[in-house]
């Protein structure tokens, strides 16, 4: 294995916090990459690693090694990027919220698939929040606010919500008319990955942002079933009109408090602040902000 082989490795032993997942990752055997890890330590008179039964951590000598190799592999890919003719290659590791993947993703992937027939996709799907460096990451989509990070965030596109319910809430619960009346209502809860915090209903009005905590009984974490416990009535929601336009559409779900607009919420792809995009990773960005161009909110 010749130097940058070796320094890509590295870098990926330190993302991972595994000799096991970096190996799998770049297709050699795990006793492979010890060894070159060793050699690589032996040669540079260092130790670049702490080993535990759990986990590998770089040590300080390590960590400026790693900063280094970054910005070496960056260039290097770069500066073949550059020339004539090349096409961006390889794996492209992303995390997408499952309602965002189902919704604009995944639809598109057959022509970008077949556009750029060097790259590989591996998507996972989660509503959690990802360690994009240590889980081998290499960009993320979301839609919502953002929690304080050091990724860097671009927003791609914003998307409307609105408030809505389902007819049998309604029959039982009567339409709310004004914002006021939702303290005698209910809600499905949704709660945020990070801190546990029910989300409040949110109206723009003059001056600012409303903000009104309703009453919920039964509170999620994930899209799907938020989306689900709507349907069955079990409280009022506010959401985005994207996932819901079918069901309002065929009368499953009704918006409610028209007049009194939601703010719409952005959409963004999140990458590593310590790093230059790759060209398959600026590639796929690109690729995704054409995809929301035609979703704006209204």
């Amino acid at each position: 294995m010749d130097r940058l082989d070796a320094m890509r490795l590295f870098t990926r032993v330190v993302d991972r916090r595994s000799f096991t997942q970096a190996a799998h990752d770049l297709d050699v055997p795990r006793s492979t990459a010890t060894q070159v890890i060793r050699q690589l330590e032996e040669r540079l008179g260092v130790r670049l690693l702490q080993r535990t039964t759990r986990t590998v951590r770089p040590t300080l000598d390590g960590e400026a090694y790693y900063q280094r190799c970054i910005a070496i592999l960056d260039d290097v890919e770069d500066a073949e990027g550059a020339f004539l003719g090349a096409v961006p290659k390889g794996m492209l590791r992303i995390e997408v919220q499952g309602t965002i993947a189902r919704h604009f993703v995944i639809p598109g992937l057959p022509d970008f698939l077949d556009q750029h027939p060097g790259i590989e996709i591996a998507m996972s799907e989660s509503d959690r929040w990802v360690d994009v460096v240590r889980e081998g990451v290499d960009c993320v989509l979301r839609y919502g606010a953002l929690p304080d990070s050091d990724l860097v965030a671009r927003t791609v596109t914003t998307l409307g919500r609105i408030t809505c319910a389902a007819p049998a809430y309604l029959a039982r619960h009567a339409t709310p008319q004004t914002p006021e009346d939702l303290v005698r209502h209910r809600t499905v809860g949704i709660r945020a990955i990070t801190t546990g915090a029910l989300t409040p209903f949110e109206f723009e009005q003059r001056g600012g942002l409303a903000r009104i905590n309703v009453p919920a009984p039964f509170s999620v974490t994930g899209t799907e079933s938020f989306r689900d416990g709507v349907l069955l009535g079990l409280g009022l929601a506010q959401m985005p009109l994207f996932h819901i336009e079918r069901d309002l559409a065929e009368g499953r779900l009704v918006r409610v408090l028209e007049t009194y607009p939601v703010p719409s919420a952005p959409v963004s792809v999140l990458y590593p602040r310590n790093r230059q995009l790759s060209p398959r990773v600026r590639l796929f960005i690109d690729w995704v902000a054409r995809r929301f161009a035609g979703h704006r909110a209204f």
